[in-house]
Formats: structure tokens, sequence, C-alpha cells
């Protein structure tokens, strides 16, 4: 089993990018399932109608998503329409819309996706209380959904390298694959870890080039002169940079057989 999985998606930039080069990569890499973190895709923060509708419309298969997915109002609605394609993470309130993790079927072959979101240096967008230890949720998971699927994808959506570096361990062996988001910026680090789990702290973005994680240039410099007092642009250029992961999966036993990463600026 062969998957694509883009970083974070950033605004209009990074729609217009994956709508631009997926076709090349699917000829190129041949996935048999392409996914993203979606959390971004509508300038910047959240997910609408149409943003989602247009990913879907340019091939992106499955979206994960992360603490901004319900920055827009439209975000439940999107939840609403397409709940076998969406899940956001599995570690806050379960009143909210959508679930955590889903069981999708790809070519015949059950695969478990699974969504987290770190605790550490993150913003608090939702009170987590007892159930936002992600550790504890992943266990949960896989003690209920486990068995359904040996293939088995986490998006850990998170800051710090460290809690991202110690879910890979916590989960190694246990899933396929723990995929790092939400920084932005691509690690040099993809690397199967000793029980067989693909790893990679963070797959990076799609989005404006020679930007700020995504973010105009200009405003974020004087934000970090004047805290507090200037506010934030999502950056817009023809120019972009995209980045991504392709995992190989052995469909019999979930193991990860290669993770390679890759960037290109276009």
């Amino acid at each position: 089993m062969k998957i694509l999985f883009f970083g974070d998606i950033n605004g209009k930039t990074g729609r217009h990018a994956v709508a631009k080069l997926l076709p090349e990569l699917r000829a190129t890499h041949v996935p048999d399932l392409v996914m993203t973190n979606a959390e971004n895709l509508a300038h910047g923060k959240g997910v609408t109608l149409s943003t989602v509708n247009a990913m879907l419309e340019s091939g992106i298969d499955f979206f994960t998503s992360g603490n901004h997915v319900f920055d827009k109002p439209e975000g439940k609605a999107v939840f609403e329409k397409w709940p076998e394609r969406i899940i956001r993470p599995a570690n806050v309130p379960a009143e909210l819309p959508g679930k955590g993790f889903r069981l999708i079927t790809v070519k015949g072959v059950p695969i478990l996706v699974i969504n987290l979101l770190g605790q550490a240096f993150m913003e608090k967008q939702f009170d987590l209380g007892e159930i936002g230890n992600p550790f504890l949720a992943l266990n949960e998971i896989l003690a209920s959904e486990g068995s359904q699927a040996k293939i088995r994808i986490v998006d850990f959506h998170a800051e710090a390298t460290s809690e991202k570096r110690g879910m890979g361990f916590w989960a190694d062996g246990r899933v396929s694959a723990v995929l790092g988001t939400h920084t932005h910026v691509p690690t040099a680090d993809a690397q199967i870890l000793p029980q067989g789990t693909g790893y990679l702290t963070d797959v990076g973005m799609v989005a404006a080039a020679d930007s700020v994680i995504g973010v105009a240039v200009e405003p974020v410099l004087k934000r970090f002169l004047n805290p507090g007092e200037v506010g934030l642009e999502i950056a817009e250029s023809e120019k972009f940079e995209m980045d991504y992961v392709v995992l190989q999966i052995d469909e019999d036993s979930g193991k990860c057989l290669n993770i390679s990463s890759y960037r290109q600026i276009v």
C-alpha cells in the first residue's frame, strides 16, 4: 500500500499548488491513497465547504485536521457533509462534530486513520481536561478499533518536537506511521523506528514560498517588534512550497517498508 500525505495545505496558494501538481505526483508516485491535514485550508484557519470541495476535486482522498479546524463557522457543516472524508483530533471534547478516527477501505484493504492533538505549547482552543492526553487517547482507540485494520496511520498535530518523538516511540510497532503536522517546517528525520513504524516529526506545509510558515513576512516581523499590535496576513504568491511524504506499507503486517519525505519549491 502506497500513501502520499501532504503537509498542512495553507490558504489559496496551497490549494492552487495541490490542484496544479497533484496529477503529476500521482503519475510519479502512483499512490493508492492521498491524504492531507486540512485545518489551514480556508485562508489559513479552518475549513469551509468550498475549500474542502476544491481539494476533493483536485484529488485529495482523505483529510485530517487540528486545533484550528473549527475556526470558521462552516466547520460543522463540513463534518456533516463529508463524515467519511475528514476527521478531527480524537482528544478534544466529544460533543464537537466529527470523529477522531476513521476506518476507510482502499482497494479492499482496511486502513485506520487516527488524528491526535499535542499538549505542549499548543494554543488552547479546547478545554481538554482529562480527555486531552494524546498518548492515552491512542491506547483507547487501538484497544477499541485496532483489530479492524493492520494499516494504521496517525497524524499527530503538535508543536513540540519532543512530544512528537515521544509519540513515535509510544506508537512504535502498534501503528504503521506517525506523521507530525502543525509547525509547517519539514524535518529531516524520516525513518522507520525499531518496531516497524514509519516516523517523521513534521511533514511541513503546502503554502506560499518565502513566507513565515505560510504567513506574509512583513506583518510577522512587525508583530515581533510590536507584540500584539499588528494583525497577520496569509501569504499569497505564484511561488509555492510543497512538502509531502510517501509511505510504503506492507498490507499483511502493517509495517512500514519505506518512508520518504519531499520538498519542492515551484
